[in-house]
C-alpha cells in the first residue's frame, strides 16, 4: 500500500542560493553561551526560594541545638525531613540558575515543582506537629518546630 511520494519539510537547510560558505560570517552559538541566568536570583520565585531555605536552615538548627528529652525518632524525623527539603529545594534553585530546564526537557519542571511543594509540604506539617507535641516546653524545640500553639 503505497500513498506516494510526499513533501518532507525540515527547519534545517544544508545550504543558501549563494553557496554553502555564505552563511559562514554569521556568529555561531557556542553551547556554553547564556549557562548563567543572571537575572534569575532577582526575581520573586529565586527569592522565595532563598526564604524558604534560610527558613529550614534555622529550623533544622533550632532543633539540632537542643537538648533532647525523649523521643529521639520524632527529632530526627523532623531533621531528615527539613534537610532533604532544603536540599530538593537548593536543587530546583540550580536548575532555574544554571538553567538546566533547557538542556532536560524530558521532565515536566512546574509539575515536579508543584509535586515536591506538594509532598514537601505534608511532611513537614507532619515532622513539626510531632516534633512540637514532643517538646516538652523546650524553647529551641518549639521555635524549630514552628509551634504556633502556646497550649504545647
Amino acid at each position: 500500500m503505497s500513498h506516494g511520494a510526499g513533501l518532507v519539510r525540515t527547519t534545517c537547510s544544508s545550504g543558501s542560493a549563494l553557496g554553502p560558505g555564505a552563511g559562514a560570517a554569521q556568529p555561531s552559538a557556542s553551547p556554553l553561551e547564556g549557562l548563567l541566568d543572571p537575572s534569575y536570583p532577582r526575581t520573586q520565585a529565586a527569592l522565595l526560594k532563598v526564604a524558604q531555605m534560610v527558613t529550614l536552615l534555622i529550623a533544622f538548627i533550632c532543633v539540632r541545638s537542643s537538648p533532647w528529652t525523649k523521643n529521639y525518632s520524632a527529632y530526627s524525623y523532623f531533621e531528615v525531613v527539613t534537610i532533604c527539603d532544603l536540599i530538593m529545594i537548593l536543587a530546583f534553585y540550580l536548575v532555574h540558575l544554571f538553567r538546566f530546564y533547557r538542556v532536560l526537557t524530558c521532565i515536566s519542571w512546574p509539575l515536579s515543582e508543584l509535586l515536591h511543594y506538594l509532598i514537601g509540604t505534608l511532611l513537614l506539617l507532619i515532622a513539626s506537629i510531632v516534633a512540637a507535641s514532643k517538646s516538652y516546653n523546650q524553647s529551641g524545640l518549639v521555635a524549630g518546630a514552628d509551634n504556633p500553639s502556646p497550649l504545647a
